[in-house]
């Protein structure tokens, strides 16, 4: 791989044929790393979940795992990977467009002691909603350190972003509720395989586009429960009370008499979960004495204030679900497995079209683009119709368009494209274009809801 190299399925990461499930082949970099001069070696995937022995690694070695690169070096090394990629999607392979290559000290770019982390990584990545794990290679920047790291998917807007968006107006119960979820069921998974997250934030929840779900990333703080080798876990403003005490001894140099549970994330969930309604950094407030006085009449007053502008949208099952993720005490917290069986689940909320111009899909949908006349000629409306998918398959293969004829959805023109990438390049592209002497308005639409024939009485 490399700049202008010529890619075979000997020599690259990714082989025309490769799909997910093959986490037993062996994939191997033949080009000279620039940085080095030296060659990669293959890693066969499957030697991450098996074979190896776990050990310990402490904070002190985690943080010199690339304790000599300076940004020159590191800015240099992106370049060329960013330049093989892109010989990867010149070269036909399938999944190259979504691919990312993440750098992270601790989680992404794997030193040798780091492999403690990589079998519970490959499992996490390999579920819905987790992230993909595409491939794994070794990078040799000096003889005797190889680096291994991680191909990883492109995923797309985050909590943390989506929150600066809703300009403190708080995101939308369809949002709320569909992040929840995800969140939930990827916290089951990750607890029942007795590992905590322990870093849970909004800039490390993302969407993926071609899934349609929110993804967890960044396990760089992540421990074995029971066996917890991190010094100092989560963020500050999403730190439970528990794991507050034990970086506060060991800032002091003494030793917790207990270790910290999986409750610790669904503590940051609860947080995350009453900004995304309340549309406000809650930081300054769960460090108040108000807050540890009382923490119950803060969210009561939080879901009052909001109720008298929304007063229709039925929220009290949610301020119940945030109030069990946010006890002092861990072991009174709910569990992830049973928080999913909350009501508020079970209530059927509607996306605002803010929604669905932040979320990408698959799916495309034109606004202000057919009407009344053009639907009730049945020529006419034909040859619109054949124009719109003529004009939307120039930024990428159509596989369905849907033009409703009656309400829900009439008027409205549905485009399925192949993949999220070739959407979100029509949805730019779009927008704004005049048909007819009318400004189209695009935004996407929910895969599965389409695929079921489910179109949503939008909420403006």
């Amino acid at each position: 791989m490399g700049p202008r190299a010529v890619v075979s399925q000997e020599g690259s990461v990714l082989s025309d044929a490769w799909c997910l499930h093959d986490l037993d082949r062996t994939y191997t970099c033949m080009a000279q790393n620039p940085v080095s001069n030296h060659s990669s070696t293959p890693l066969p995937v499957g030697q991450l979940c098996t074979g190896l022995p776990k050990r310990s690694v402490s904070s002190q070695e985690r943080g010199s795992w690339f304790p000599s690169w300076g940004p020159a070096l590191q800015m240099k090394l992106v370049s060329w990977l960013v330049s093989s990629l892109s010989e990867l999607e010149c070269s036909g392979c399938p999944a190259a467009n979504q691919m990312s290559l993440a750098f992270h000290p601790q989680a992404t770019l794997l030193g040798p002691d780091a492999i403690a982390f990589a079998p519970t990584d490959l499992k996490i990545l390999g579920s819905d909603p987790g992230l993909t794990l595409y491939g794994v290679f070794t990078i040799h920047f000096s003889p005797n350190v190889p680096s291994r790291c991680l191909l990883l998917e492109l995923l797309d807007v985050s909590v943390s972003e989506l929150l600066l968006y809703s300009s403190h107006q708080g995101c939308s119960m369809w949002m709320i509720q569909h992040c929840a979820r995800d969140v939930l069921e990827a916290l089951a998974f990750l607890h029942h395989e007795g590992y905590v997250h322990a870093d849970l934030k909004p800039r490390n929840i993302l969407w993926s586009a071609e899934n349609e779900c929110f993804k967890l990333i960044d396990f760089g703080l992540s421990f074995k429960e029971g066996n917890q080798d991190v010094k100092y876990i989560q963020t500050d403003g999403y730190r439970a009370p528990e794991a507050e005490l034990q970086n506060c001894l060991a800032q002091a140099g003494l030793q917790s008499d207990t270790e910290c549970t999986s409750a610790v994330d669904l503590w940051s969930l609860g947080i995350i979960l009453l900004e995304m309604f309340s549309g406000m950094k809650l930081k300054h407030t769960v460090r108040s004495q108000e807050w540890k006085a009382n923490s119950s009449a803060i969210i009561d007053h939080i879901f009052a204030s909001k109720a008298v502008v929304n007063a229709a949208i039925p929220a009290y099952h949610l301020r119940d679900l945030i109030k069990s993720m946010l006890h002092d005490d861990p072991s009174r917290r709910i569990p992830a497995e049973m928080a999913l069986c909350s009501p508020f689940f079970s209530i059927p909320f509607a996306p605002h079209i803010e929604d669905l111009v932040m979320l990408p899909t698959p799916v495309l949908r034109l606004l202000n683009v057919l009407d009344d006349d053009y639907l009730e000629n049945e020529e006419e409306y034909e040859d619109v119709v054949e124009d719109v998918k003529e004009e939307c398959q120039k930024y990428g293969p159509v596989v369905s368009l849907l033009v409703p004829k009656e309400n829900p959805g009439r008027g409205q023109v549905f485009v399925e494209y192949a993949n999220a990438g070739d959407s979100k390049a029509a949805q730019k592209l779009l927008t704004g274009r005049m048909f007819d002497g009318k400004f189209v308005v695009a935004t996407f639409y929910p895969l599965s809801a389409y695929k079921r024939g489910y179109l949503y009485q939008t909420l403006l």
